[in-house]
């Protein structure tokens, strides 16, 4: 098949990740696969080339309709004809939408990322233009009942594939390897926690820090490793300062070595606000941490409460930090066991064969409905699902 990702970014964001495995994963099943983003390639539109994935940017400004990206996008699907144009986050899924008025397009998918995608906009141009999409697909349970609670989707048109993860990439590290790296940190005899994300408003890091400096009271020899960049770092270091944590909290920017990075930590940490369901998280739970999160969007469906780390609810500082002080107060060996849970459970249940496997059978599925591919064909790759 000829596979057209269309992604309003290809930056850092989990999304972003998860679209780069995922075409590899689709090439090395001899599929032709393009990488369309909306924005200027960031870090993984520049990755994705580097390891041979076709990738290309509409070169639109952020938060700019600019019309001209959606004469660029016409003009590349006309030229390459792809079977399928698979659309990621809410720009993107629009402006595919729309593209569909002047350009034939076999089969168009829309995937959700988040339970949020926007105000009351965004989601009454999602109303008017699900008549142009084939299906419908969202990371979530949590996110899929929203959406369909509100009218935004249609159940009929909506189905729930999970995010998958290359798990391969985050397995376990040598204690010999965790200790040089934590000795090379200077994080000797600290707990360490760390959190890696956008520094945005959904990510609500000033709950994380506000709890953080409620533990750091009771435990002071914790630290907490932030990794990311985004609009509020700035106001991440002020706040941080403000409340006494400049020699708690290391702020490292954007890393390539996020596993290893995660093997010198003793868990992890999320404050979001909202979420759809995070690859980090994902990324944590295979790397055999515990995990402290708040209890938003998927959330609970990779982290289960009591085995693999603890929910609290969102916007609660003290919540959070009661919880990350129980994970603390716990037993090397009982941390060990909940994140050996969690690293099972993602590995069973979001695995990135498994994901890759749901899309082709989507795919397939929808261009046998059309008399573009052999029904058997997409039974067979659904059955492998």
């Amino acid at each position: 098949m000829k596979i057209l990702l269309l992604s309003t970014s290809m930056g850092m964001g989990g999304a972003d990740k998860l679209l780069l495995s995922a075409a590899q994963e689709m090439q090395r099943r001899d599929h032709e696969v393009l990488i369309v983003s909306l924005t200027p390639l960031g870090p993984m539109g520049l990755e994705a080339r580097s390891v041979g994935v076709p990738t290309e940017s509409l070169e639109m400004r952020r938060g700019w309709p600019d019309p001209r990206g959606l004469l660029r996008l016409a003009r590349r699907v006309r030229s390459w004809k792809p079977d399928v144009l698979h659309s990621h986050m809410v720009h993107a899924n629009l402006l595919a939408r729309v593209l569909r008025v002047f350009v034939p397009v076999p089969v168009l998918i829309s995937t959700i990322h988040n339970i949020w995608d926007g105000g009351p906009l965004r989601m009454a141009a999602y109303r008017a233009t699900n008549p142009l999409v084939d299906l419908v697909t969202i990371v979530s349970q949590a996110a899929a009942d929203r959406f369909v609670r509100e009218g935004i989707v249609p159940r009929a048109m909506l189905r729930v594939i999970p995010n998958g993860l290359d798990t391969e990439r985050f397995g376990v590290v040598s204690a010999e390897a965790r200790e040089s790296l934590r000795q090379s940190m200077g994080l000797e005899h600290k707990f360490v926690w760390i959190a890696v994300g956008r520094f945005e408003l959904s990510k609500d890091y000033p709950n994380m820090l506000h709890a953080f400096a409620r533990v750091r009271q009771r435990a002071p020899d914790s630290v907490l490793l932030l990794v990311g960049r985004g609009t509020y770092r700035e106001e991440i270091e002020s706040l941080a300062r403000t409340l006494g944590l400049a020699d708690g909290v290391r702020l490292l920017g954007v890393r390539n070595d996020v596993p290893e990075l995660m093997s010198a930590a003793d868990a992890y940490v999320m404050s979001s606000a909202w979420e759809g369901m995070p690859i980090v998280l994902l990324e944590a739970a295979t790397a055999g941490l515990p995990i402290v999160a708040t209890a938003v969007g998927g959330n609970h469906e990779v982290v289960r409460h009591e085995e693999s780390g603890f929910l609290v609810p969102s916007r609660d500082a003290e919540a959070l930090a009661q919880a990350m002080e129980r994970l603390i107060q716990l037993s090397p060996a009982d941390r060990r066991r909940m994140g050996e849970r969690g690293r099972e459970h993602v590995r069973d249940q979001y695995g990135l064969s498994r994901l890759v496997d749901r899309w082709e059978a989507v795919y397939l599925e929808l261009l046998a409905r059309k008399g573009l591919a052999p029904a058997s064909s997409a039974l067979r790759v659904s059955q492998q699902a």
